[in-house]
């Protein structure tokens, strides 16, 4: 297994829509292996391959506090079940350092692939919806960020932009 780079705001590759995995082969396998490794080494609750500068819908989410109960979903879909949106504090690995309140609905229906290309469908509610929808956005090549007001999301990208050339 292997810690990969994991993509920073405002880097263009995050706006990469990611292509429908055709087949769930071994290869998917070890990117989702090395996908939990990065998560769990962040430290993160959810990471979708375009994070990691791939673009194929894939997303490992583990929201558990003794970090084993892995998730993994593949061609991911959403269905919204309760139309009313509660507001969450979210965090990306994508935008180190931020929280900001997002409103999302709190209750959907997701119909995916396992890491073994088997279907399921989960109807989450709470954190686990969050993150679900926050991580189906990356594949969309949308960021938390964009939830935010320009002037929020402004001001997040140039710092992150200063810090970013200070590592440089």
């Amino acid at each position: 297994m292997a810690i990969l780079d994991i993509l920073e705001f405002p880097d263009p590759r995050l706006r990469t829509k990611a292509k429908k995995v055709v087949e769930v082969d071994d290869k998917v396998r070890t990117l989702i292996d090395d996908m939990f490794e990065t998560m769990y080494a962040a430290p993160g609750i959810g990471l979708a391959a375009t994070q990691v500068n791939v673009h194929q819908q894939i997303v490992v989410i583990d929201i558990s506090e003794d970090k084993n109960q892995p998730l993994v979903f593949i061609n991911p879909e959403i269905e919204v079940l309760d139309q009313q949106l509660h507001e969450y504090d979210e965090g990306c690995l994508s935008v180190p350092g931020y929280y900001e309140t997002v409103e999302r609905p709190q209750h959907v229906r997701i119909t995916a692939l396992d890491r073994n290309g088997e279907s399921f469908t989960l109807e989450p509610d709470g954190l686990l919806a969050v993150c679900i929808q926050h991580e189906k956005d990356h594949l969309d090549g949308k960021l938390f960020v964009d939830y935010l007001s320009q002037i929020k999301r402004q001001r997040i990208r140039k710092k992150l932009e200063k810090q970013q050339r200070l590592r440089a």
